[in-house]
């Protein structure tokens, strides 16, 4: 285990609970002491819900170590049944309680209730949030529609001539990133290519819908870190396709479009026609031709990761410098998409490995979590996030997807607002000696504190590719500060590896020039 301050994903009953308040009639009951209800407020103060997650904590406290603390859990177990009358019950044990070993899962079946109970066993000390929810979605799934199960080998009969395809949607959750938003958005695309939606899980699900997933044609998995596992069991056993692909960004929404018309036979003409993406002519037009070649840096879960990936180098017109991952079960992907881009991936739980990182790459925008905000706020970097962890802002009230073509507006407007724009750092060229324009000013959405400009030494311990004694003198800095924003990191860098080359302690005006001249051979 490792102390930290900050964490990319909470304990594994944190996932648990996820999926459980996404449900409609399905109850958690944690055995867990007294502090580990602080998971609540994550759901009513981040997510800003309207009521509090359907988990009951059998709240066990150290004077009760010397008792039966499994008689408190089936008499948590009894009450929540008689209180809340769930339709299903989930059972499991926090990271404090599993060390206890009562056996949840044994003690809520010798209570024989009268409604489906499943028991989740969450390692809490080797595995994290998102596998969490992965492995209780997938255990509901087995649980609930598993008695539906065609007998091994049964051929899945072909849709009857006439009747529209039908799908189900895999993998949102309570508390995800655009989750709400994106299920609209796709349950559009998928309207317009005639296929209608039977089920969406577990968000908006009640156990009766989890029962007959099986029904559908086929299966789209909006977001593999949860859905992955039981798309995979449902595919095995009722023989339903996966639609895999996730449609985040034009190009990707553009394949996801004409697979789903493979898979369910379709014609994808009407999804491709009604497009309402703006981001591929903004991003080709006059005053956005500032943004090619940026800089970028990417880190956040696999599946936005990846995307953004894709959106930055093929439709932005961005450099991807480096890109990585907290989800260590998704690593190969995250590391293939990497090699595409001619980057080493970085595979880390650890922000402040995260944090060396960008200060090593010094990009000219971080597209990343909620941490990463904070990291390129500090070091003057401008920033958008992508990607879960996120705080109360990232859950806004307007209609704010990331899927589909309407998601891809949405990312094309939070990812090159944060951006100075051309206009404004032309303006602060021309006004540099008026005192509402002054050098030292930093775009409005980055502050107005001047200690936040690029000239402040960053004091983040990095694999230094120069001497760590290298300084620039005062009027150093200020002749870089004269040059092109969108080109001053690139200057930097290079006048740095030239001082380096020479053996020159401090970067003085003369050795930015000798540099440039180098460099500009």
């Amino acid at each position: 285990m490792q102390l930290t301050v900050w964490t990319y994903e909470g304990p594994p009953h944190v996932g648990a609970m996820r999926v459980c308040t996404g449900l409609t009639d399905v109850h958690y009951v944690l055995h867990a002491p007294q502090g580990d209800t602080y998971a609540d407020l994550l759901f009513t103060m981040i997510e800003r819900r309207d009521r509090r997650p359907p988990v009951t904590y059998t709240t066990f406290q150290a004077r009760d170590l010397g008792s039966d603390t499994a008689e408190l859990f089936q008499n948590a177990v009894r009450e929540a049944h008689a209180r809340f009358k769930p339709a299903a019950m989930v059972v499991g044990a926090s990271c404090t309680a599993e060390l206890i070993q009562d056996d949840p899962g044994g003690l809520a079946k010798a209570a024989d209730l009268p409604i489906p109970v499943v028991p989740v066993e969450l390692p809490s000390y080797q595995k994290k949030e998102n596998w969490g929810a992965a492995e209780t979605f997938y255990r509901i799934v087995r649980t609930l529609a598993g008695p539906n199960a065609p007998a091994p080998g049964t051929v899945r009969a072909p849709r009857a001539e006439g009747v529209r395809p039908r799908c189900n949607i895999l993998g949102p959750t309570a508390l995800g990133f655009r989750h709400r938003d994106d299920v609209i958005e796709v349950t559009k695309l998928l309207a317009l290519m005639g296929v209608d939606v039977a089920v969406t899980a577990p968000l908006g699900a009640s156990a009766a819908d989890v029962a007959r997933l099986g029904d559908a044609d086929f299966n789209v998995v909006l977001y593999p870190e949860i859905a992955g596992v039981a798309g995979q069991w449902l595919k095995r056993t009722f023989g339903q396709p996966a639609v895999e692909i996730v449609p985040i960004g034009v190009g990707a929404t553009r394949d996801f479009i004409a697979e789903v018309a493979r898979v369910a036979n379709v014609d994808p003409a009407p999804a491709l026609a009604e497009t309402g993406s703006r981001l591929p002519w903004y991003s080709r037009s006059v005053d956005s031709t500032y943004l090619t070649g940026k800089r970028v840096f990417i880190f956040g879960d696999a599946t936005h990761a990846i995307a953004a990936a894709r959106i930055a180098s093929e439709e932005l017109g961005f450099t991807v410098c480096g890109i990585g991952t907290y989800s260590r079960e998704f690593g190969r992907e995250v590391r293939a998409c990497a090699e595409r881009h001619g980057v080493e991936a970085l595979i880390t739980d650890d922000y402040l490995d995260v944090e060396a990182k960008i200060a090593e790459l010094r990009p000219e925008l971080v597209l990343g979590t909620q941490m990463e905000r904070h990291v390129a706020k500090r070091l003057g970097v401008p920033c958008a996030v992508i990607s879960a962890p996120v705080h109360v802002q990232d859950f806004p009230s307007r209609y704010s997807p990331q899927c589909g073509f309407e998601g891809a507006n949405v990312i094309f407007d939070a990812w090159v607002h944060p951006l100075m724009m051309g206009l404004e750092e032309h303006l602060l060229g021309m006004f540099r000696d008026d005192f509402e324009f002054v050098d030292g000013a930093a775009p409005s959405h980055l502050g107005h504190a001047p200690e936040k400009s690029d000239s402040r030494p960053i004091e983040v311990a990095v694999a230094e590719t120069v001497p760590s004694a290298l300084s620039w003198s005062a009027e150093a800095e200020k002749e870089l500060k004269k040059i092109p924003f969108f080109v001053r990191g690139k200057a930097r860098r290079n006048t740095e590896a030239y001082a380096a080359e020479k053996s020159i302690p401090v970067i003085t005006v003369e050795a930015l020039y000798d540099a440039k001249a180098h460099f500009g051979r």
